[in-house]
């Protein structure tokens, strides 16, 4: 296991790419937002250092309208996958606000959808605004495993949960 990977970003799955794409598209009319989520690049079989971005977070009680998506950011993780932002611009304008760029300051790139939302509608930029390149990869990304249980899981679950006469069942009894 290595201690440190490489800060490097090597680009953007093609699959989390195209979730980016169709959330977008199903916010309209209103902005999109959400959080960039990269993985070590050996891990999705790549033979370089680096990061690919894999993942997008989205924050709970996000709120957005036409004009803007504001996120609670108490409710933001500290996750050390974090690489920036990507949020959609619906009147189709791929260049950062004023108010993007005071957001722009946390991670290596930000991501500007717009309408209507096709493989040519989104550009990338920098944490000071700039554009820069961010290439898309083929590459497989692995599920991830949040529900790793089965009905049979659950069945049990709520099986002792009836024994125990419905009470809350603390882990530390």
């Amino acid at each position: 296991m290595r201690l440190f990977r490489s800060d490097e970003l090597l680009g953007i799955a093609r699959e989390t790419m195209e979730f980016v794409l169709e959330a977008s598209e199903e916010s309209h009319p209103n902005e999109y937002m959400g959080f960039l989520r990269a993985d070590d690049a050996r891990k999705l079989d790549l033979d370089r250092d680096g990061q690919v971005i894999t993942d997008v977070l989205v924050i709970p009680g996000t709120e957005s309208n036409p004009v803007s998506a504001s996120v609670r950011t108490h409710m933001k993780p500290n996750d050390m996958r974090a690489v920036g932002s990507v949020h959609s611009h619906p009147n189709g304008v791929l260049r950062p606000s004023s108010a993007d760029l005071a957001t722009f300051g946390q991670g290596r790139v930000h991501i500007i959808v717009g309408a209507p939302y096709g493989w040519g509608d989104w550009k990338a930029f920098d944490n000071e605004g700039n554009q820069t390149t961010l290439d898309v990869l083929d590459v497989e990304v692995p599920d991830e495993h949040f529900f790793d249980f089965t009905q049979e899981d659950i069945d049990r679950e709520i099986s002792e949960e009836n024994r125990d006469g419905g009470r809350f069942r603390s882990w530390f009894r």
